[in-house]
């Protein structure tokens, strides 16, 4: 029946407020369009619910309705017949009954004891007598009549009131035709009763027990009382059927039905709620709102595990439609829960979630909490969290705000980059090539390259080719980001020149790097090897101590040193204690193999495990002046005798002219091709395995295999020699007595001395 709502009463009428609806005759004339099947389900389902309604006032209230007719039928919203026009209801056993007085004037549809007796015949026949008549009426006009024909009813409605024939069933179904047939019958003892057509109905395989209306409509009405096996049958049927019902019913019947039964919580609400979804794309946004996203969102505060995973499985349905405070006041609070669940599969769809609601948090949820959850989610045991994990922070990077990006994305990408399993590596490539613009070019050099370097060689193919991808990507910025750079920031220091080369190249107040021609030692393998080996010689030496630096160079007695011997010490740290690349050359025989050499012939008296790391005897007597004015070696000593240095066969080396300064000056920086300098001084500066700092000989041990890997630097250097002289004759000690061996050293000392008196003439003069 139609729903009643308020009543206003004044002095001269009575207002009845109901329901929303609108005439049967506008929504029949809107169905005649629609198919023929549905229309007959809808026609059908419609007199289930008037004869409901004629069977509760003629059995529940002992009155008839006395106008059934089709402007006392009314249709909701949601296309349900709903029975109005009560103006005529009345016991017909009451002598003052308004059926009598103003049933002639309501027009209302007479049944054959009105026709011959008048209304007054009413008294003495059941209460269903004229309601049964009128709704066999009300068939016949909604099957067979079209507005504009209204008057023309059926022939039986005529005295004699002759039975339908089956010619004139028109468009009345056939299982209906017979129970139709019963309503009209002339005799009031034998018309069918509408509680009698509605029991025949909705018996099983009936007429209306048929209709999927109906069945949808009594399932609903009992849905709280069903068991967990019927309401999931009806809810399959929903789902399934969905098309095949008038989008008003769905929207305005099942709908709201299962939002009640939803708003009771309990474990049917994790299957309801896909239904719920499903059945409200149709509806309008205003509609969404007002009538789903309040029901829904309530359901996130319910610790039902169910629930909680349908929610976050509908979430893209809704999210949408969801506004900013009550994502921050209503959902996040309790969506955030599923990070910490037991449960794997919760964690995962809480992660892949976020990004649905991510733009409506607040900057402090976005920033920080949110940011920590997902720190623990790359640590997750499951791969697929990880993985998901990593994607969701590569599709927040643009939210997130500047100081977060710099602290947060690099840490978190190189994470996954060395993540165990190879889709996340994977992910960790894609999302940090995603935030590429989040990035500075700095940032790109310093930090994101280091860490994809390691992928180019990852044991998957997939990583390997995802991480080259991602160095081109990244190449290209840097390219871009280094051509906006000035050429250089360095100023010029007014410094002591050099003569044959430049300041050495970088830090520590040096100069700026050589330019020009020594630009081209990085087109050699051999030049890039020298350069390197340059630069790291010389910072390790501006490391040192200056006290250090300045008690060797109080050391006159350096100058007296055998021509093949390193510098004095350790203590020698700056490169102004070096010999210029010039002198170098000039004075020293060739000795480019004897590093090698010296490895393959140890030196008995200097055990490693005795030595102080740099392979040097530290209980030797001259330690402290182990470079002055005494032999190189012990001539009486055999076993430690320079013989496997000496028995490489001399090439011919063309030194300079020895124009040098005479005096120690600062290491000059590398020209073209780096000049030879002393092999041992060099070895000496080299980082060993297991080193303890001491003040003594650098001499390396000759039991420690050093690769030769200067060899190319002297080539070199004797390849640069400007004017050719004769090549230095150093007679092999191999071979020699103690005696002769003495000998040849002191007249080695001899002849060093001369040059170096030699040089510092040409100097001071």
């Amino acid at each position: 029946m139609l729903r009643f709502i308020d009543v206003v009463e004044t002095d001269t009428s009575i207002h009845i407020v109901t329901e929303r609806v609108q005439p049967l005759w506008s929504a029949l004339e809107r169905w005649a369009n629609k198919p023929a099947k549905s229309r007959e389900e809808w026609l059908i389902w419609g007199l289930h619910r008037i004869s409901n309604a004629l069977a509760f006032i003629n059995d529940a209230c002992q009155s008839s309705h006395g106008m059934v007719r089709v402007e006392s039928v009314f249709i909701s919203p949601s296309v349900e017949w709903k029975l109005g026009g009560l103006e005529l209801m009345s016991n017909p056993t009451d002598p003052a009954a308004v059926l009598y007085s103003m049933g002639e004037r309501a027009r209302a549809f007479k049944c054959p004891e009105v026709h011959k007796a008048g209304w007054g015949a009413l008294k003495d026949l059941n209460v269903s007598a004229i309601d049964a008549y009128s709704l066999g009426i009300l068939i016949h006009i909604v099957f067979n009549v079209k507005r504009d024909s209204y008057d023309q009813l059926p022939a039986t409605a005529e005295p004699p009131h002759p039975p339908p024939t089956q010619a004139q069933k028109g468009a009345i179904p056939n299982a209906l035709f017979p129970h139709y047939k019963k309503l009209l019958h002339p005799t009031a003892a034998a018309r069918l009763a509408p509680s009698a057509f509605l029991a025949v109905g909705t018996a099983p395989g009936s007429f209306f027990a048929q209709n999927p209306l109906y069945r949808i409509c009594e399932a609903l009405d009992g849905f709280a009382l069903s068991n967990e096996s019927e309401k999931n049958t009806l809810l399959k049927t929903i789902k399934d059927s969905t098309a095949s019902f008038p989008p008003e019913f769905t929207q305005h019947k099942i709908l709201p039905a299962l939002l009640n039964s939803l708003g009771h919580g309990g474990t049917m609400a994790s299957a309801i709620l896909p239904v719920i979804l499903a059945l409200g794309k149709d509806l309008s946004p205003t509609e969404y709102t007002d009538t789903i996203v309040g029901p829904v969102v309530n359901l996130f505060a319910t610790p039902d595990r169910g629930t909680r995973m349908a929610l976050l499985d509908g979430l893209p349905e809704f999210a949408d439609k969801l506004d900013k405070n009550m994502v921050v006041n209503k959902v996040w609070p309790n969506l955030q829960t599923g990070f910490t669940d037991t449960v794997p599969v919760i964690r995962e769809a809480t992660v892949r979630s976020i990004i649905l609601i991510s733009g409506k948090l607040s900057d402090r949820i976005l920033n920080n909490d949110l940011l920590r959850h997902l720190a623990k989610a790359q640590l997750d045991p499951e791969p697929s969290i990880r993985t998901n994990t990593c994607i969701l922070i590569g599709r927040l990077a643009p939210s997130l705000g500047p100081n977060t990006k710099a602290k947060v994305l690099v840490p978190a990408f190189s994470r996954a980059i060395k993540d165990t399993f190879v889709h996340a590596r994977v992910a960790g490539l894609m999302a940090m090539m995603a935030s590429v613009e989040c990035f500075s070019g700095e940032d790109i050099a310093t930090k994101v390259l280091p860490a994809v370097t390691g992928s180019l060689v990852d044991k998957e193919k997939l990583v390997r080719e995802q991480a080259f991808k991602a160095m081109e990507l990244f190449v290209k910025k840097v390219e871009v980001y280094a051509s906006t750079l000035p050429e250089t920031v360095a100023v010029p220091e007014s410094t002591q020149s050099v003569p044959g080369g430049t300041s050495p190249p970088g830090g520590f107040g040096s100069s700026p790097a050589p330019t020009g021609s020594s630009a081209a030692l990085v087109t050699s393998a051999a030049g890039a090897a020298g350069a390197l080996a340059g630069w790291a010689i010389s910072s390790l030496g501006r490391k040192l101590a200056t006290s250090e630096a300045q008690g060797t160079l109080a050391t006159p007695s350096s100058l007296d040193r055998s021509v093949s011997a390193p510098p004095q010490s350790l203590n020698t740290p700056t490169a102004s204690a070096l010999p210029s690349p010039a002198a170098s050359v000039s004075t020293l025989p060739h000795h480019g193999k004897a590093m090698q050499l010296g490895a393959k012939q140890p030196a008995k008296s200097l055990p490693l495990e005795e030595n102080d790391g740099w392979g040097v005897d530290s209980n030797a007597a001259d330690v402290a002046n182990a470079w002055g004015d005494g032999d190189l070696m012990d001539v009486n000593a055999d076993a430690d005798d320079w013989g496997a240095f000496e028995e490489a066969t001399p090439e011919p080396v063309v030194p300079p002219k020895p124009v040098v300064s005479p005096r120690p000056v600062r290491q000059a920086a590398l020209p073209n091709k780096p000049q030879s300098a002393t092999i041992p001084s060099r070895a000496s500066t080299l980082s060993p395995p297991k080193a303890k700092p001491r003040a003594s000989s650098p001499l390396a041990s000759p039991g420690v295999g050093v690769s030769d890997t200067w060899g190319s630097f002297e080539e070199d250097a004797a390849a640069t020699t400007p004017d050719a002289v004769e090549p230095a004759k150093n007679m092999s000690l191999a071979g020699l007595s103690k005696e002769e061996k003495a000998a040849e050293m002191a007249r080695r000392r001899e002849e060093r001395k001369q040059k170096i008196a030699q040089l510092k003439a040409q100097k001071q003069g």
